[in-house]
């Protein structure tokens, strides 16, 4: 992860350009690059490209591969820096988002809404011209849930907000299979579903986390809401059914003995994770000693290794 060295300053301050409205042109430059996210578009790429590997059955056109991914980054990109365009308001009361673009005084919001809304439409053409148009109605429709659905009605409205917000963030494996086969197939939706499951419990140990950052500016996700004990009962469940879908892919014929050795292997460590995190809340520990980051730093590795075996397991059959 990129680190930016920033000043130090309280939660909802907003620092503002030096005399004259001067802002260095290289810091303008990254203000617009951490508009669109890049560690979040990271793992949405991390689930694109091994689908396309499984969908060839092999290695996919390479120049496919690459127009995608950028496709997927334009577009992602876009969805996120809408998402801090409408919740600029927040993101200034918050210490995890007191540091973006918008907030700093680095890009103003009517630049951040004229960038989200380029990229958009650029990402839609480039998929539409490039890849095929069923791609590009995936990530338009991907984007518009996001931002729309997830951050303009659901976000500030629900506690179920990143359960069926993730649906976005699902929408990546979709993409990477219709670019290469113009359709969509059982193998998608099931590895759709998994990483639908696996949002969840992914997010709910970092709200943990940073609760209080949610309660200060109104946002009801579960652990603001709930307690420790629920929060982690519902991560135990919603990670049971994510390993049990992520094994259906065997059984109906898209996979073989290697990543079922993965989606088993890895699929149990997580399990135990969650039922450890669970246990830690059930017996009332809070603070540094719950350990709910360590499920979430665990979420990133699971779904990587797991993807990279969708990638690996079709040369191995």
């Amino acid at each position: 992860m990129c680190v930016t060295a920033v000043e130090s300053r309280p939660a909802g301050v907003a620092l503002t350009p030096s005399p004259g409205g001067h802002r260095p042109f290289g810091a303008r430059v990254k203000a617009f690059v951490a508009l669109t996210k890049p560690r979040i578009i990271e793992l949405l790429l991390i689930t694109t490209v091994p689908v396309m590997f499984l969908a060839a059955q092999g290695v996919p056109d390479l120049w496919l591969v690459l127009t995608t991914t950028i496709g997927g980054y334009l577009s992602a990109g876009g969805a996120n820096a809408l998402n801090m365009y409408i919740d600029r308001d927040i993101d200034a009361l918050m210490d995890r988002t007191s540091q973006r673009p918008l907030v700093t005084g680095m890009v103003s919001p009517r630049e951040c809404l004229a960038f989200g809304i380029a990229l958009a439409v650029i990402s839609t053409l480039w998929f539409g011209l490039l890849v095929n148009w069923l791609s590009a109605a995936l990530s338009l429709g991907a984007l518009l849930f996001y931002v729309v659905v997830y951050t303009m009605l659901l976000k500030r409205r629900t506690a179920q907000n990143i359960v069926w917000g993730g649906i976005a963030g699902c929408m990546p494996v979709l993409i990477g299979w219709s670019a290469v086969t113009n359709s969509v197939s059982w193998a998608a939706v099931i590895l759709f579903s998994v990483i639908f499951f696996w949002t969840p419990p992914h997010y709910w140990p970092l709200s943990m986390k940073v609760k209080d950052d949610y309660a200060r500016v109104g946002v009801p996700m579960l652990p603001v809401i709930a307690s420790n004990r629920v929060v982690a009962r519902q991560i135990v469940i919603y990670s049971w059914v994510m390993v049990a879908v992520s094994l259906l892919l065997t059984p109906l014929g898209y996979t073989g003995w290697f990543y079922t050795s993965v989606a088993l292997l890895t699929g149990g460590f997580w399990l135990w994770e969650a039922h450890g995190l669970q246990n830690r809340a059930k017996a009332g520990v809070s603070g540094a000693k719950l350990k709910e980051m360590r499920l979430f730093h665990w979420s990133i590795t699971y779904v990587s290794l797991l993807f990279v075996a969708v990638a690996v397991d079709p040369f191995l059959r």
